[in-house]
């Protein structure tokens, strides 16, 4: 097959990337099934991106800008809206992106595997998209502590976290709860209620934060 350094090929190499590398993870996937399934020849993916880890890492920022594309952690959210519905657009569309079909999906799935398996790319990946998540997040999370917390306090940090995690064990323990609780259903109406879920939760725990060193005292752990 002749090289074509047209965009039709980068596009259907990127997008059998996408099937691939998610399925398999880095490591496993081969550049040559990546371009037989692209219909592309194997020189096409050292042409438009310099190697099997050049792919890679443009996949991976393709995949998380699609995702922040379609479903923006301000879910159009005007920037003087409440801290408390900032905080449900934010948790919305961390699930809509990890828990989401078709190729916004691909950022879950990946993001997934490189966090079990990192590779080179999650240095550039964190200081390009996922700080900028974490910096919003934290600006959220200081508004509703209150007393002026600072985002960048240990405490606002560990909060953000908490609230973090909770979106990424419903992805990452997904095959446990549909065992567990086989109602659940993860369409659009089921991650919009469990958003919900997660950030009055969320707002409960922030809400009670300043007053709970009284309770850390007396379960023993750190306040």
């Amino acid at each position: 097959m002749a090289l074509d350094s047209g965009e039709d090929t980068k596009r259907r190499l990127l997008d059998a990337a996408g099937e691939v590398f998610s399925r398999q993870g880095y490591k496993a996937a081969t550049v040559r099934t990546i371009c037989r399934m692209a219909g592309a020849n194997v020189a096409a993916v050292h042409y438009h991106f310099g190697g099997k880890e050049g792919l890679y890492s443009a996949l991976l920022s393709e995949a998380f800008e699609t995702g922040l594309r379609r479903y923006p952690p301000d879910m159009g959210l005007p920037a003087d809206a409440p801290a408390e519905a900032r905080l449900y657009a934010f948790i919305h569309s961390f699930l809509l992106r990890m828990l989401g079909e078709g190729k916004s999906a691909w950022c879950g799935k990946l993001m997934d595997r490189e966090m079990r398996d990192p590779t080179p790319a999650l240095d550039s990946l964190v200081q390009r998209h996922i700080l900028p998540l974490s910096e919003q997040l934290r600006g959220i999370v200081a508004q509703l502590l209150g007393n002026g917390a600072e985002p960048d306090a240990p405490q606002t940090r560990l909060c953000a976290m908490s609230i973090a995690g909770q979106c990424q064990y419903v992805f990452r323990s997904k095959a446990i709860i549909d065992r567990l609780a086989p109602e659940m259903r993860f369409d659009e109406a089921g991650i919009r209620a469990l958003a919900g879920h997660i950030t009055r939760f969320s707002l409960c725990a922030l809400k009670n934060f300043a007053d709970s060193a009284e309770m850390a005292d007396k379960i023993g752990c750190p306040p």
